[in-house]
């Protein structure tokens, strides 16, 4: 037997078990399923051990492999631990910085403050994560994120940059054909685009007083940016951030106060990665232009 088999061996053994089968942990280490089997039968033939049953569906996890799962993940982890030292460490102008949002500020509020941010700092490639689900900076999933909740992980340094107003908003077009509702009453009455699988404007609606179902939402979408976009085309009411409907031409907030929460915009990142200069540079960069977006302000060009 290997005493040392190699950690490529282990680190698709790991994502095997995390994702449940071949094709997911090929999709997340971006490997052939073909390569991460492979990988999986040289494990099993260095430790001398069977980890899997095999079936028509896939690979199960045997006891031994689930007892191993435990150890090998505290592994994993360590060694991102160590990368993110190691980026910590790092001085130098160049490099590249990760950094994840949601879709909505991914598309349609950070690409003005990149492009200062690239201007500012030409050297710092950047990779940016447009995703409603937490990436997990604790496993350098990113470097930076842009959070609507506040993370509570003790490593993380969090930054609470301030709340963005939600309100009603329409397309001009669409009020052209139906009238500017200024009523709760009169905004039921209207198409309203709504989420296909979440409920959360329902309830909302429902703990104001107005029993609401998805019959109320002609269009349903839960890609956030594809609403915005049919919001864009005049197909009913919606509901948006204050400011980006503010600085989109043709939209219109209505004079309806629905007491929607305001979104919390937190900007987090690893303690440890804190003091890397170039995460720090677009730390503070990002910082700086989403700010100016929760106020309201002109992103500025640098």
């Amino acid at each position: 037997m290997n005493s040392e088999p190699d950690w490529s061996l282990w680190r698709s053994f790991a994502a095997v078990i995390a994702e449940g089968s071949l094709s997911g942990a090929a999709r997340h280490l971006g490997l052939s399923q073909p390569t991460i089997g492979r990988h999986i039968e040289a494990l099993e033939g260095d430790l001398g051990l069977s980890l899997f049953e095999r079936s028509l569906t896939g690979l199960k996890p045997n006891a031994t492999a689930l007892r191993l799962y435990a150890s090998v993940d505290r592994a994993r982890s360590a060694l991102a631990e160590a990368a993110i030292l190691a980026a910590g460490a790092q001085d130098d102008e160049g490099g590249t910085v990760r950094i994840t949002a949601s879709t909505m500020i991914s598309n349609y509020v950070l690409p003005d403050i990149l492009a200062g941010v690239r201007r500012l700092h030409p050297r710092i490639a950047i990779e940016s994560v447009p995703t409603d689900s937490a990436e997990n900076l604790l496993m350098r999933e990113a470097d930076i994120a842009v959070r609507m909740f506040r993370p509570t992980q003790l490593e993380l340094i969090t930054r609470h940059l301030g709340d963005i107003p939600l309100v009603p908003v329409a397309h001009e077009s669409y009020l052209a054909r139906r009238g500017t509702p200024t009523t709760l009453n009169d905004l039921w009455t209207h198409d309203l685009l709504g989420f296909d699988r979440s409920d959360a404007v329902i309830r909302h609606a429902r703990s104001l007083g107005f029993e609401v179902t998805r019959d109320h939402f002609p269009v349903r979408s839960d890609d956030q940016p594809h609403l915005w976009e049919l919001l864009r085309a005049g197909l009913g009411i919606g509901f948006a951030q204050l400011n980006l409907a503010r600085k989109t031409p043709g939209l219109v907030v209505l004079p309806i106060d629905l007491a929607i929460p305001p979104l919390p915009v937190w900007l987090t990142v690893h303690r440890e990665l804190f003091t890397s200069h170039r995460i720090r540079a677009i730390y503070d960069a990002v910082a700086e232009g989403l700010i100016a977006y929760i106020k309201g302000d002109p992103i500025a060009a640098p």
